[in-house]
This record gives structure tokens, C-alpha cells and sequence, in this order.
């Protein structure tokens, strides 16, 4: 069985099993200008080549043989924007020549064949499985052809932590969670694993929670009930349970 774990101070799952991967998901490459629309300006270039050094500075570490990511690689929805004409396929280029990459398309992604090079391996947006464990964004519901699988993997919602009086407000968070596998599966028995990855974007935190907008995924909604859960932080701080649920979702 493939084993996981979370790197200290990144949002970076690796699953090692035959293969060692590293998983990453929600880049978001060209949210600038959705944040200078609203006069936040980062600088031209800088959240990219940031992105792409972080990145290959952990594949020189981990030396893995894939980066599998889990989706939201662009920020523009249905558009290509201007900047990611550019920057998305620098990014592709950089990493490959690292590691192959999987991509799983978030509902970010549209229209990304266009932009990702050669060799890179895209797959189905309903998500990949790696033995026991599925790999996918989460706005989507896993098909019933999945229904073995006993852990989820998934990205899409930004968990955040929001206490106002703790120094951790606004900052992203692992959940991991059990949860009865009907949920998701209504055929099955037994319990079934959610582990959701923070967003590799550094820059998606926030202080209110009434002004940060999250995602909504299919997933999530399905859950009647959550049996046992951790949040996690990124140096791999447990400071939450079940109770705590709806501070980071």
C-alpha cells in the first residue's frame, strides 16, 4: 500500500508506493490580476518565478519521480489570461525538466491543453487512483468505478484557520477527516479517509473569514457527518478536531 505524508513547512503531500510522488494542488498562476483589480499589487513576475523555485528546490531534495498536481494550475476560469500565456507554460518547462508531471484539471483549468508542453500527462478531471487512494481537485463527485478506494486526496476549498484572537488566523491549514464511506459512495459500508492539501498559493490567506471566499465542493457537501478529524498546520502543528470543522471549511 502506498504510504503519505506531509512535508514540514510546505503544503506538499508525497505518496510513496512503487513510485515516489509529490502532490500539490491550486498554484492559481495569474491570480495577480484578480488581486490588482482590487488594488493589491505583488509585482510583475514575482509570484511565478517564487513558485518555481520553491518547487525545485523540493525536487532536489525529495528527488521524486512525478509531481502530481491536483488542479487550479491557472487562476482565470473560462478565459486564458495574458499572463498565463506565459507563465503556465514557463512553469511546465521548468519542472519537466526535473521530474514528469500528472496534471488533474481543477475547474480552473479550462482550455490548459493549450498552454501545458509536450510529455506532460493530463488525465481525466474526475481524478486518478493509486491503489487504495484517490487523487482528484474535489469539484467534481468521485464516479462509482472508485467506490474502493478508502482515502481521498483532494485540494480545491483553501483551508484556512479563522480565530481572531489566535496568532494562527488566516493561516492555511491541513483536514484530514473520517467520515462514513455512504456519503460519497452511497453503495458502501465503512469509513472512508479525506485528507485536503492547502493551497500551494502562498498569497490565498486571509484575517475575516466573512472576506475570504471559498470554494465549494461536492465532496464536502456530501458529508452528514465527520466521525474524527486533525487540522494541521504547516510545521505540522495539530491544533484542531472534529469541532473545529467549520473554522477552516
Amino acid at each position: 500500500m502506498p504510504k503519505t505524508r506531509i512535508m514540514s513547512l510546505k503544503p506538499i503531500m508525497i505518496l510513496e508506493g512503487e513510485k515516489k510522488n509529490l502532490i500539490i494542488t491550486d498554484i492559481h498562476i495569474g491570480f495577480e490580476s484578480i488581486f490588482a483589480s482590487n488594488e493589491i499589487f505583488i509585482g510583475k513576475n514575482s509570484s511565478i518565478n517564487e513558485t518555481i523555485s520553491e518547487l525545485l528546490d523540493v525536487i532536489e531534495l525529495e528527488k521524486p519521480d512525478s509531481l502530481i498536481l491536483l488542479g487550479d494550475v491557472k487562476s482565470s476560469i473560462k478565459n486564458i489570461s495574458k499572463s498565463e500565456w506565459d507563465d503556465v507554460p514557463l512553469f511546465f518547462k521548468k519542472i519537466q525538466e526535473k521530474c514528469h508531471i500528472t496534471l488533474i484539471p481543477g475547474n480552473h483549468d479550462a482550455n490548459i491543453q493549450r498552454l501545458i508542453p509536450e510529455n506532460i500527462s493530463m488525465i481525466s478531471a474526475t481524478g486518478m487512483v493509486e491503489e487504495n487512494i484517490l487523487l482528484t481537485h474535489g469539484h467534481t463527485m468521485p464516479s462509482e468505478n472508485f467506490s474502493h478506494v478508502d482515502k481521498i486526496i483532494m485540494g480545491h476549498v483553501h483551508p484556512v484557520f479563522f480565530q481572531e484572537d489566535s496568532l494562527l488566523n488566516g493561516q492555511r491549514v491541513w483536514v484530514t477527516m473520517k467520515t462514513e464511506k455512504q456519503n460519497i459512495f452511497p453503495n458502501k459500508s465503512g469509513d472512508i479517509e479525506i485528507t485536503i492539501i492547502p493551497s500551494f498559493n502562498r498569497y490565498f490567506y486571509a484575517t475575516h473569514k466573512k472576506k475570504y471566499k471559498k470554494s465549494i465542493s461536492p465532496i464536502i457537501e456530501r458529508i452528514k457527518h465527520v466521525s474524527t478529524a486533525k487540522i494541521i498546520t504547516l510545521d505540522g502543528t495539530i491544533i484542531g478536531d472534529e469541532s473545529m470543522i467549520d473554522q477552516v471549511l
